[in-house]
């Protein structure tokens, strides 16, 4: 592969009750249908559970980070006309639904994720005229929209948090705001972009939470009239024809009744999963009327019992759920911030855990490895500098043959990699740039903290899509709001779309064998023992068919499994061209995928 293309990373890588704060806040559960409009003592039934799995299983979903997917005005920045250009490329693709990251008014210091409001467009990305041609000709083109609800927080410029700070009592309500003192803040809790999860506000002489950026005021959910509000929010938009919600961080909306010190970490054990999760879940979904539709929570630091009730249909709250702990086998100790070699004997567990489970209680899992959140999977579990294109294609057989729904993230389906940054000042995201000084403050020299914001920054996934080798990648006519990877000119989608071997042309084949195969989109999974150390396997089977998928997770040639594994099967899809086996078994080549079927 070119040398432009990335090399692969070699670093090696319950409570204290000292301190009980009651928040300034006033204090409900509820009930719908499954994706066909059945009832929860229908879905109940086995069969009625498998008429949702073959709804859920044969969907695919394409997340457009919308600043970075397309720009059609020149001013750098990714627009809802831009992705409107693009539609014939994600509809050769094949995918069924979009999911848009929030385009709503927003003073962008989190990149939208900090909502002004919710129910405009925020200039920099078009008008409510653009939404509405976007809806319209997206499902000319057989693909659905999938919005991204920020319902933990909202931007401190929100107008309720503005009346909020003018003192106004009914607003001082919708957040989370305890009196205090400004030289201690009500908990050592810490905000997941580094410091203390409170700013102080000297007007009111209170603190507000804040458990993302101090410009992102957590709202209290225990407020009735700030639930109403934003099932008011859901229905505006699906009244508009959107059909279906991302809701981020969502198993954050329920804090504690009282706040206290956390003596063994920083304190999202208070607030994960909270006590009313639940409730408050089931009673946004019926009153924004979206029970039935395609629905997906972000799950922080979550549990599999959670998960199963957040996406089990009897419970009428989410279609499904993202979870993150297959994303974490390279945090060292558990800190992001501090790099390992991915552990896939752990991944492996991870999976099978997941992927078992979550089908034995009636769950959905979400599929995925990447989004505008995390490196790009290829440079994290691959190896971009000698198999860039196999470790691109294993990573893609391995998520998209599992039991649940798969999500690509932009650029994912072109085997983009990480950005391959080299100075700081290249950095856009919060996050990063916060934790540069924190790194630094920990004893990392500045090319130490550099080269971990290297592999860890959001920025990572949110360099714009790789349309073309030109200069600008043909993101934009103008200058993109954020660097293009070198290796742009390598890796593109002129280079990609009409090449039947290529990274795309895999990517459009796996969609279309999960519409095609029932055992893909609506099998039982079970893990089996692949007698690899860093080899995942595992089988699907539905009704007499059978597939087994095996994927070597490194560099090196493997032996995995013994020939009588594979007797009799028929090749299903493999990133290689053919299948090695030995005197009696099947052989995995670096970085190699192979999936078997007996029909």
């Amino acid at each position: 592969m070119s040398s432009r293309l990335m090399a692969r990373k070699t670093v090696s890588f319950r409570p204290n009750k000292t301190r009980r704060t009651a928040p300034f806040r006033p204090k409900k559960p509820v009930r719908g249908a499954d994706m066909s409009g059945r009832s929860s003592q229908e879905i109940s039934n086995p069969k009625d559970a498998c008429a949702r799995a073959g709804f859920l299983g044969t969907k695919v979903v394409y997340q457009i980070y919308v600043r970075s997917f397309n720009d059609s005005n020149g001013d750098g920045i990714g627009d809802l006309p831009g992705i409107t250009q693009r539609l014939d490329y994600l509809q050769k693709l094949g995918v069924d639904y979009l999911w848009l990251t929030p385009f709503f008014v927003s003073p962008q210091h989190d990149n939208g994720y900090d909502v002004a409001d919710y129910r405009n467009v925020e200039p920099l990305f078009g008008t409510m005229a653009d939404f509405d041609e976007l809806s319209v000709e997206a499902k000319k083109h057989g693909i659905k929209l999938m919005l991204d609800m920020v319902f933990n927080h909202t931007s401190t410029e929100h107008p309720w948090f503005q009346r909020a700070l003018a003192g106004d009592p009914q607003y001082l309500a919708y957040y989370t705001f305890v009196d205090g003192n400004p030289d201690t803040p009500p908990t050592n809790w810490k905000s997941k972009f580094g410091g203390s999860a409170w700013e102080w506000v000297p007007t009111l002489h209170k603190w507000y939470l804040h458990l993302f950026d101090a410009s992102q005021a957590d709202l209290n959910w225990d407020n009735p009239n700030v639930r109403a509000e934003l099932a008011d929010i859901v229905r505006f938009w699906h009244n508009k024809g959107v059909d279906g919600f991302r809701f981020d961080v969502v198993n954050l909306i329920s804090k504690p009744d009282v706040f206290e010190d956390d003596a063994i970490g920083d304190g999202r054990r208070f607030y994960t999963d909270g006590p009313h999760v639940h409730e408050y879940l089931q009673e946004l979904v019926k009153r924004g009327g979206i029970d039935g539709l395609m629905t997906v929570g972000e799950m922080s630091s979550t549990s599999i019992e959670n998960c199963i009730r957040y996406s089990n249909p009897a419970d009428h709250e989410l279609a499904m759920t993202f979870s993150f702990h297959h994303l974490k086998v390279d945090y060292l100790n558990g800190d992001k911030w501090a790099l390992k070699e991915p552990d896939i004997g752990k991944l492996r567990e991870l999976l099978k855990s997941w992927q078992e489970q979550i089908t034995a209680g009636g769950g959905w899992n979400a599929l995925f490895w990447a989004n505008h959140d995390q490196p790009r999977p290829n440079s994290r579990f691959g190896d971009t500098e000698r198999y860039w294109e196999m470790s691109s294609k294993l990573l893609a057989v391995t998520a998209h043959l599992l039991r649940g729904t798969p999500y690509i993230y932009q650029g994912e389906e072109l085997g983009m990699t990480n950005a391959g940054f080299t100075d700081i000042t290249q950095y856009r995201d919060v996050e990063s740039l916060n934790y540069f000084k924190i790194l630094q403050e920990r004893g990392c020299s500045p090319k130490e903290a550099l080269h971990i914001i290297s592999e860890r920054s959001r920025d990572n996934g949110r360099t714009p899509v790789q349309w073309d080798a030109s200069k600008t990648a043909g993101f934009t006519s103008g200058t993109p709001w954020i660097g293009i990877p070198d290796n742009h000119t390598v890796i593109n989608a002129a280079a990609e779309v009409d090449d039947p071997g290529s990274i795309f042309s895999f990517y459009q084949k796996l969609i279309t064998l999960r519409k095609t195969h029932p055992v893909i989109s609506e099998g039982d999974v079970h893990f089996i023992d692949s007698g690899g150390e860093k080899v995942i396997a595992y089988e699907r089977t539905l009704d007499g068919c059978c597939v087994r998928v095996f994927a070597n997770f490194s560099d090196q040639k493997v032996r995995c499994a013994p020939k009588a594994a594979i007797d009799g099967s028929g090749v299903l899809i493999g990133n290689y061209p053919d299948t090695v086996t030995d005197a009696d078994a099947l052989v995995l080549r670096p970085f190699e995928a192979r999936a078997f079927i007996w029909e």
